[in-house]
């Protein structure tokens, strides 16, 4: 069957924002879904690194690293970023991850070897240095209700693409944008940031 059923999940896309995203929230944006259904829809924005937090600072905060310790964590984790990762329970974290490392019960495979857990434990893990091998950490998510997604992406808010897991991890954040686009073949500056009318 080569038509897309409507109701096919789009769980491990890519969500590109288009230039002319009304939300400044979601402005060049790239989304990493990691739940689609039809109860709704949830993702990660992976490059809007928040400017007041990295990894070290949020484990003294949440009491997982005494205060002053952060020279006892793996140099590749003191300076690691926390992104914002979208507008709700941004108290919260989220850590998209290589699948090398699973909490049954709390880990959700995705797709290509990424999963998402949002335990203390998966924190605990890599400050001591067990976690996975790759892991991009959040606070917050997007999320969507039944049916909103759908017809933002039918209004031409967002651009999706199926794409490899080098975007989430090794892609450097303001780059983003721009290479989801190129997986898809398309010139960034090919794109109007006015609205198309008939």
């Amino acid at each position: 069957m080569s038509d897309i059923d409507q109701n096919q999940s789009m769980e491990g896309q890519y969500l590109i924002a288009m230039p002319t995203m009304e939300d400044g929230r979601f402005a060049h944006s790239v989304i990493y879904l990691c739940a689609h259904s039809e109860e709704g829809a949830m993702g990660i924005i992976l490059n809007d690194p928040a400017e007041n937090i990295n990894f070290s600072q949020l484990l003294s905060q949440l009491n997982i690293l005494p205060q002053g310790d952060e020279f006892e964590l793996p140099h590749a984790l003191r300076n690691m970023k926390v992104y914002q990762g979208g507008p709700v329970d941004t108290g919260r974290g989220f850590v998209l991850h290589s699948d090398d490392f699973f909490i049954k019960g709390s880990s959700l495979r995705i797709e290509d070897g990424i999963c998402l857990t949002a335990t203390l434990e998966i924190l605990r893990a890599l400050a001591e240095g067990r976690g996975p091998s790759r892991a991009l950490l959040a606070l917050g998510y997007a999320g969507w209700a039944p049916g909103q997604l759908e017809s933002e992406i039918q209004a031409n808010g967002w651009l999706t693409c199926k794409g490899d897991p080098s975007l989430v991890f090794e892609v450097q954040d303001h780059d983003k944008w721009q290479r989801a686009l190129q997986i898809l073949g398309i010139d960034p500056g090919m794109l109007s940031s006015q609205a198309g009318h008939a």
